[in-house]
């Protein structure tokens, strides 16, 4: 396919996956429960920080972690005490387990009081094209509280050559303008345009047979490398194809 092929091929696929069926079996269904903004980003950052494994795994983990805050994510975060902490105790998600979540949940209490909350976080070191010196600014903020060196693993850092696949796709939930209910776009002062795909197995075998993405390696460089292909194809939202990708990786087998 010619570049105009390609693009009229995926923004049929975009079109197909991104509506609100997508909801039903993706963990984005997590924060569609909620209406304060506090509330659906805090529940949509916990839900992609434990997205890796089986799909189903992932969104029954995060319904337990929201019924262990109360399913008032903002308000257990800004005002738990130390016995509501201990409640935690017992969660575990892959290697992410109980002591993590209680970090997280403290992390993101200094999160909000010191650096006015999650989205002013993020759009402090954006750039034009790239959100990932954001988010590896982030992760220095996040764990600027006490913490065990174990946890830290469970923020990537695309300056360590990390694709960042669920920080990423926390990004575009948050930020992405969608008409089709599907991502929120309730932060406002990050740009679509500087969102990128969020890079895994499904996406990365699919972006290599179209021709989009050479790189065998999910890493950051071949991130670097989708973007530059998705903004060709649309520089105002180049992560919509993130739909196309994935629909075509989990669903068509493509």
């Amino acid at each position: 396919m010619n570049k105009d092929e390609l693009k009229e091929f995926l923004d049929e696929k975009v079109i197909l996956y991104n509506n609100p069926k997508f909801i039903e079996s993706d963990p984005i269904q997590i924060p569609h429960q909620f209406s304060l903004k506090e509330d659906i980003e805090i529940s949509a950052f916990l839900t992609a920080t434990i997205a890796w494994g089986n799909r189903r795994m992932i969104i029954n983990n995060s319904w337990k972690m929201m019924e262990l805050m109360g399913n008032s994510p903002y308000d257990f975060v800004m005002n738990h005490s130390e016995n509501q902490l201990q409640s935690l105790n017992g969660f575990v998600h892959r290697t992410f387990n109980s002591h993590d979540f209680i970090t997280f949940i403290k992390a993101l209490q200094h999160i909000y009081k010191n650096h006015d909350g999650l989205e002013m976080a993020f759009a402090k070191n954006q750039n034009a094209l790239s959100m990932q010196s954001s988010i590896a600014e982030f992760k220095k903020m996040f764990f600027e509280i006490t913490h065990q060196q174990r946890t830290t693993k469970h923020i990537s850092d695309p300056m360590q050559g990390s694709a960042a696949k669920r920080l990423n796709m926390f990004l575009r939930w948050m930020a992405r303008q969608d008409n089709a209910g599907v991502d929120f776009g309730i932060w406002k002062n990050i740009s679509p345009a500087s969102l990128s795909c969020p890079l895994d197995v499904h996406s990365g075998n699919v972006a290599r047979k179209l021709g989009l993405l050479s790189r065998k390696q999910n890493d950051g460089k071949a991130l670097a490398e989708l973007d530059t292909a998705l903004r060709n194809l649309d520089p105002q939202d180049p992560v919509k194809y993130d739909f196309a990708l994935f629909g075509l990786g989990v669903f068509e087998g493509f």
